[in-house]
C-alpha cells in the first residue's frame, strides 16, 4: 500500500473516531442535564422549552452521525475505491476537450452528490425540523429553491471552473498564483452581488416600515457612524421559523437583514441590542479581518495544490490511474477536511473572540439585559441547548456556549 494511501487512512480513522467520540459526549452531556434548567437561566427559560431543546440536539446529532458513517463511506468509494477514476475517464473517453471533459467531470460528480444527499435533506426538513415545529417550506418551494440553486451553480460556478481549468492547462507552473487572484475576484463579486441579485431570487427583501423600531436603528446606526444601502426584512418564515439577523455585502452594498420571524420575537430594546451586536463586528472590522485570512489561507491552499497536482504519488494514492487536472481539483476539494479537521478549535476560537467583542460593544451601545433576553429568546426560539459538551462545543460552535456569553455580557452590564 502506497505510504500517501496510508496517511489518509489513518488522518481519515482518527478524524473519524474525533468526531464520533466528540459527538457521543455531547449528546450524553446533554441529555444528561435534560430534566433540570441551568440555575442561571431558571427565570427565563421553562422545563418543557429546555427539554425540546435536548431532544432537538439528540435528534440533529443522531441525523449527523448517519451523515458522518455515510460521508466516509463515499469518501473511500470515491478515492480508493475506484469512484473518481471510473467517472474521470468515462469523461476522457468521449474525446472531448481537456477543459469541456473535465469541467463534465467536476459537475457530474456533484450532481451525484446533490443526488445522495437529496434524502438526508428531505429528511430534515420534512421530519426532523417539522416534529420540532420549525418547518415552514412547501415541496413546492423546496424543489424550485434546489432547481434555482443547481441553476446558478452552473451559470455562476461554470466560467470560474472554466478558468480555472484553462489555467491549470496552460499557464505554467504558478498557474495557482493566477487562479487565486481568479478566485478572490469572483469572491469579492459574489459578496456585492449577493445582496443586489442573488438573495432576492430566493426571497424577499422589503424596507423595515417607519416606526419607532426604525427611529430606535437609525438612531443607533448612525452612532456608531455605520451606513448602509438599506435595512430590510426577509420573509424567512416561509421555510422555517428559526429567526436570525445579519448583515451582507460591503462598502456602499451593505445591507442589514432582519429575519420577519425575529421581529416577531424581540420586542424593540431586544432587536437594537442585537443589531449593536452585528455592528460590533462592523466596529472591529471582523468582516475585514476575516475576507483576509480566508485570502491567505486560500493562496496557501492554491500553491497547495498546485504542487500536489504534479506529484504522481498524490493521485495513485487516492485511486486515480490517469492524472489529470479536474481529477487533481476534486481530489484536493474532497481529501483537504481529512487533514485539517483537527485545527477547527483554532477557527473556532478567532470567532468565539469576535463574539465577545461583539457583545462588549453591545452592552456599551445599548443594555447588556436587553441583549440578555434577546439571547435567550433565541435559544428559545432555535430550540438550541444550554448545555453543550464543552468539548464539542470548542469544535462545532462557531459561537460561545450559552452560559458562558451570558454571563460575560452580565459581568461587563455590572461593571
Amino acid at each position: 500500500m502506497p505510504l500517501f494511501t496510508q496517511l489518509f487512512l489513518t488522518f481519515l480513522a482518527l478524524g473519524a473516531l474525533l468526531q464520533f467520540w466528540l459527538l457521543f459526549r455531547h449528546l450524553v452531556h446533554v441529555a444528561g442535564h435534560r430534566g433540570e434548567v441551568p440555575s442561571e437561566f431558571s427565570d427565563s427559560v421553562d422545563l418543557k422549552a429546555h427539554q425540546k431543546a435536548a431532544d432537538y440536539t439528540r435528534a440533529k446529532g443522531q441525523l449527523a452521525a448517519i451523515e458522518i458513517s455515510v460521508g466516509i463511506v463515499l469518501l473511500l468509494f470515491w478515492t480508493l475505491g475506484g469512484g473518481l477514476d471510473l467517472l474521470d475517464r468515462y469523461w476522457q473517453g468521449l474525446g472531448l476537450k481537456t477543459v469541456i471533459g473535465g469541467m463534465g467531470f467536476i459537475f457530474s460528480f456533484f450532481l451525484i452528490g446533490s443526488l445522495l444527499d437529496l434524502p438526508f435533506s428531505l429528511y430534515r426538513t420534512f421530519r426532523m425540523e417539522a416534529a420540532f415545529g420549525f418547518n415552514r417550506i412547501t415541496p413546492a418551494q423546496y424543489l424550485k429553491d434546489r432547481l434555482l440553486g443547481l441553476l446558478l451553480a452552473i451559470l455562476l460556478g461554470g466560467p470560474l471552473l472554466w478558468v480555472i481549468l484553462q489555467l491549470m492547462a496552460g499557464a505554467g507552473s504558478y498557474w495557482w498564483l493566477a487562479a487565486w487572484a481568479v478566485w478572490m475576484g469572483f469572491s469579492l463579486t459574489l459578496s456585492w452581488a449577493y445582496p443586489r441579485l442573488i438573495a432576492p431570487l430566493f426571497n424577499t427583501f422589503t424596507p423595515l416600515d417607519e416606526g419607532e423600531m426604525r427611529e430606535r436603528i437609525q438612531g443607533l446606526l448612525q452612532r456608531c457612524g455605520f451606513s448602509s444601502d438599506g435595512i430590510f426584512v426577509m420573509d424567512g418564515s416561509k421555510r422555517s421559523s428559526h429567526g436570525n439577523a445579519y448583515f451582507t455585502g460591503f462598502g456602499k452594498s451593505k445591507r442589514i437583514v432582519f429575519f420577519d420571524t425575529l421581529l416577531e420575537a424581540l420586542s424593540i430594546e431586544e432587536m437594537e441590542a442585537v443589531l449593536a451586536h452585528e455592528l460590533g463586528h462592523f466596529h472591529y472590522k471582523h468582516t475585514i479581518k476575516q475576507m483576509l485570512l480566508m485570502a491567505l489561507l486560500s493562496l496557501a491552499g492554491m500553491a497547495l495544490l498546485g504542487w500536489l497536482s504534479q506529484q504522481p504519488w498524490f493521485y495513485n494514492g487516492l485511486g486515480i490511474t490517469q492524472p489529470s487536472n479536474a481529477a487533481a481539483l476534486l481530489l484536493f476539494i474532497l481529501t483537504i477536511p481529512v487533514f485539517t479537521v483537527f485545527f477547527t478549535p483554532l477557527g473556532s476560537y478567532l470567532s468565539r473572540r469576535y463574539e465577545f467583542q461583539a457583545d462588549n460593544y453591545a452592552v456599551n451601545q445599548t443594555k447588556g439585559e436587553f441583549l440578555v433576553q434577546a439571547l435567550v429568546k433565541l435559544y428559545q426560539d432555535n430550540a438550541s441547548t444550554l448545555t453543550p459538551d464543552p468539548l464539542y462545543s470548542l469544535f462545532h460552535d462557531s459561537h460561545p456556549p450559552a452560559p458562558v456569553r451570558i454571563a460575560q455580557i452580565t459581568q461587563q452590564n455590572s461593571g
